[in-house]
């Protein structure tokens, strides 16, 4: 009986020392996920200054050309965050007159809040200084140093008093019906409900007013639906 209890013995004991091996052994190493990180939040803003010389050096020949009579002391640029017509938040540029700068910042400041959309505020520097190509992008602008079209007068966007708003659906129309940008042909017809229509309701419209702007969409003898300028 001893020896096959001495082996039995033996036998458990081994057995004991392979499962505190096996309990021994490590455990498959798990990689930890990659973290995910947080786009960054966006931070609108409203801000205006003197015109940096990095502007200055963009607008001259464009918007600002040789021979210009108002000097560059009398503008100032604004940085002007805005809802795109994806209604994604971003930030533009603008270079208007140094006595409506504070108007325009409280204006797109209240048009930010409400969410109100705008398809684009670029320098019209960008274009070229051609306004023309700036409506014809829908490009929310202001000082442009040029004449009124078909006139030698100067505009009131050549004094950055003039700003025109998401131009392409509120064109211009002139006394002979021509209209500018030609791409703004379907949205001439005001009796017809399309999105990003200014009217006298409008927020847009009620803002410049509110800052003692005119509308050029209030006009008799030519429309401007793009247009507020103050005098």
């Amino acid at each position: 009986m001893l020896p096959c209890l001495a082996i039995a013995v033996l036998f458990l004991a081994g057995a004991c020392r392979q499962r505190g091996a096996q309990a021994q052994e490590p455990s498959a190493s798990v990689t930890p996920a990659p973290e995910v990180q947080a786009p960054p939040r966006f931070v609108p803003e409203f801000t205006a200054s003197e015109i940096p010389p990095e502007v200055e050096a963009r607008m001259r020949g464009n918007s600002y050309p040789e021979g210009a009579t108002i000097g560059l002391d009398q503008l100032r640029y604004l940085r002007l965050s805005f809802i795109g017509f994806d209604g994604i938040p971003q930030t533009g540029e603008m270079v208007c007159n140094a006595a409506i700068a504070e108007d325009l910042l409280d204006i797109f400041i209240r048009l930010y809040d409400a969410q109100y959309p705008i398809r684009s505020i670029r320098l019209v520097d960008d274009f070229g200084g051609s306004d023309d190509e700036s409506m014809k992008a829908d490009n929310t602008s202001c000082f442009n140093y040029r004449t009124v079209p078909g006139q030698k007068n100067l505009s009131r966007h050549a004094l950055g008093l003039a700003v025109d708003v998401n131009p392409l659906e509120n064109p211009y129309i002139d006394r002979n019906g021509v209209v500018r940008p030609p791409e703004g042909q379907p949205y001439v017809d005001r009796s017809l409900d399309f999105p990003h229509k200014i009217t006298r309701d409008d927020l847009c419209c009620r803002l410049f007013l509110e800052h003692g702007f005119t509308w050029g969409g209030s006009w008799s003898s030519q429309k401007d639906y793009q247009h507020f300028d103050k005098r």
